[in-house]
């Protein structure tokens, strides 16, 4: 056997090979993402071609490209004139369902011009089976070769389409397959989440099965209350623990879409995506370690004649679009895809229609007015049973007892305020003069006289300063002496005379400024030195830690002093919203000429919580504008001085915290009961 037919022979080996691995792929049931690179691959290797492409019908009946080697990139841009050419061929060659050679350069020229605008031979076969087109085959042969050798292009490639046409069919039939039990699943979802109207179980219903409907890791549902959203179900779960993490994220994360409105399809990128739904989005991925995840934004189906719109989902609803009001989030996450993009859209897509339906009509059932009483009614039924009527007599007329008594029983109203008990005498020692804190001669608790010294400060610039006024101080002493001398000698002629006179009077007027300069400046540093003011204790707690070494402002607090042998007073903060029976009480007193009484306060001290003490509020103290305080917002200073008596037996501490309760007359049972639910209603709903 010689060289050129060794070479045959192993060529056409080769080429037997390739055909049987096409054989068996197309029976082997690979996915197209796997089958057509193959395929396309070992066609292309087979005819020694310089590329390929495969296409295929979608359902629209236009051919879309699935797969391509090498070819040339006018052809794949879809607005040049060569691509348009190159389509309108396509279109007829598989309109024709008949194998094609085209040359090179080739076509017509009238009408919607087709043809080859490359310089390659085409060699063309269409994908069918069963005698129904589904696409077809392209490759790019060099056009150099004999007539027959492209006739036997043309051959084994209606030959690889026919094994490729055989895999179309098995594929079409798994689609069949597929779409069959699919469409079982959704018949079985859209009866199960239809079966209640009951928000909590329809929610579930709508998580468990849309699981098993869209074959993904976990579903969830939120619903929107006011403008934040919360979770009422999550697949595979039969209670939520709202205080988690993972949750109070998603929940995060379920309002930033809702508020966005459009819908959230995350595939492990989070590029162009608002600050806001991308910082919830990292904060729940780092929680749930998804790597798919898709927020779709649930909203109320229009009923009625509705316009076409598009839906949340990305779908037309024809039914009725859903463009009403926004009422919750479908949550959809896969931690590893094995679904094909465009089914797991199209699963999310079944479920979101039924579900948002479905959650629709269980809210709408669930907000009808005073619904929660119709149902407790309705399941109350047996209250009015022969057996159990005697007894429900019996509890209306407990009820009747106790509506009487609200109304003619008076009971005392009393008003709670929070507030400290505070020393009647009390200073507080403000810094005198800019300074560092040399030494603290006192602590907290120690009991010290007026006039006794508590701190002392160092003001280097002032130091600097006397010493620099002394010594010109000094230095105009010694001048004046001078001058004296010059004066006193003979023989000074009168201008020169007269000239000393003058530098004398200058001197003495310098040295008169220098010492009144000196005596302020030692009259600051007199206030270096600070000194109690009254008889007292340290209130102010750890000063040697607080000041020592320390920088000290004009102004500022330094620590402050009490006398605690003097009685104290109740330092009390009403709440705005209940001055309104104060000052009625107020009134009620001043009509009768008794405001000189003043009001009972009943108090209790933090530190001693189990005895009551009685204290009698000064009218007079009652500020007349109200100031804002952290914890009861605006709030009405007021002052009550305590039984001298009972407070000496405690001895507590300045600033202790009080609870009391101001006493403004008698009032119906039921009004002090219930006033301040009353006055909430009022506030927020009246």
């Amino acid at each position: 056997m010689t060289v050129n037919q060794q070479t045959v022979e192993e060529t056409k080996q080769q080429i037997r090979t390739l055909v049987n691995e096409i054989a068996a792929l197309s029976k082997g049931g690979a996915p197209a993402e796997e089958f057509y690179p193959q395929f396309l691959q070992r066609v292309i290797t087979a005819l020694a071609a310089v590329g390929g492409a495969v296409w295929v019908f979608d359902e629209d009946r236009q051919l879309r490209l699935q797969y391509q080697i090498n070819i040339s990139e006018p052809l794949l841009q879809e607005e040049s004139d060569d691509a348009a050419r190159h389509n309108r061929l396509m279109r007829r060659v598989a309109g024709a369902g008949q194998s094609l050679l085209v040359p090179p350069y080739s076509g017509t020229t009238d009408g919607e011009a087709e043809g080859n605008p490359t310089r390659y031979l085409l060699v063309l076969a269409p994908l069918k089976h069963d005698k129904h087109i589904e696409g077809l085959i392209e490759v790019f042969q060099r056009p150099d070769a004999a007539p027959a050798t492209q006739q036997g292009y043309l051959r084994f490639l209606q030959q690889m389409a026919e094994l490729g046409g055989e895999w179309l069919k098995n594929e079409r039939l798994a689609h069949f397959s597929d779409r069959q039990l699919l469409w079982q699943q959704a018949d079985t979802f859209a009866r199960l989440s239809h079966e209640t109207l009951n928000l909590k179980e329809t929610a579930y219903i709508v998580a468990n099965e849309g699981r098993r409907l869209i074959g993904c890791d976990r579903v969830s549902v939120a619903i929107l209350k006011g403008r934040k959203c919360k979770v009422q179900a999550i697949s595979g779960q039969d209670t939520i623990e709202n205080r988690s993490n993972i949750v109070a994220a998603l929940n995060k994360l379920a309002t930033r879409v809702v508020a966005a409105g459009e819908p959230l399809w995350h595939d492990g990128t989070a590029e162009d995506l608002p600050p806001q739904i991308e910082e919830a989005l990292e904060e729940y991925v780092d929680q749930s370690y998804g790597r798919h995840i898709a927020v779709l934004p649930l909203r109320e189906p229009v009923r009625g004649d509705a316009p076409e719109a598009g839906g949340a989902a990305g779908e037309i609803d024809r039914d009725g679009a859903h463009r009403g009001d926004t009422i919750g989030a479908l949550i959809v996450e896969q931690i590893e895809s094995t679904l094909p993009p465009e089914i797991f859209h199209n699963r999310v897509n079944l479920v979101y229609e039924h579900g948002t339906r479905a959650i629709a009509n269980s809210l709408r059932y669930d907000n009808l007015f005073l619904m929660p009483l119709w149902r407790a009614l309705g399941r109350a039924s047996w209250i009015v049973r022969a057996r159990t009527l005697p007894k429900t007599l019996a509890v209306v007329a407990l009820l009747a007892v106790l509506v009487l008594a609200a109304v003619f029983v008076p009971l005392e109203l009393e008003l709670e305020a929070n507030g400290t008990l505070e020393p009647n005498v009390r200073r507080q020692i403000f810094a005198p003069i800019d300074g560092e804190v040399v030494q603290v001669l006192v602590d907290h608790g120690q009991t010290v006289q007026a006039g006794q010294e508590l701190l002392r400060l160092q003001n280097r610039e002032l130091d600097l300063k006397i010493s620099e006024l002394q010594g010109q101080l000094a230095r105009a002493d010694e001048e004046l002496l001078s001058v004296k001398a010059q004066l006193s000698s003979r023989g000074l002629e009168p201008s020169e005379s007269v000239k000393l006179q003058g530098e004398e009077l200058q001197l003495k007027g310098q040295i008169e400024t220098l010492e009144n300069s000196i005596a302020l400046r030692q009259m600051q540093a007199d206030q270096l030195i600070v000194r109690a003011p009254i008889d007292g204790m340290v209130t102010t707690w750890d000063l040697e830690k607080t000041l020592r070494s320390r920088p000290i402002v004009t102004g500022q607090v330094m620590l402050e002093l009490a006398d605690l042998t003097q009685p104290m007073h109740l330092k009390l903060a009403m709440p705005d919203k209940r001055m309104a029976h104060l000052e009625h009480r107020i009134a009620e007193l001043a009509a009768q000429g008794r405001l000189d009484e003043g009001l009972d306060v009943d108090f209790i001290l933090a530190t001693d919580p189990d005895q009551s003490l009685q204290a009698g509020l000064d009218i007079a103290s009652i500020e007349q504008r109200t100031q804002t305080d952290a914890d009861e917002g605006e709030v009405v200073r007021m002052k009550a001085y305590p039984d001298d008596a009972s407070m000496s037996m405690l001895r507590p501490r300045p600033g202790a915290k009080v609870i009391a309760d101001v006493r403004v007359g008698k009032r119906a049972a039921g009004f002090v009961l219930g006033h301040e639910v009353y006055e909430w209603l009022c506030t927020f709903f009246f």
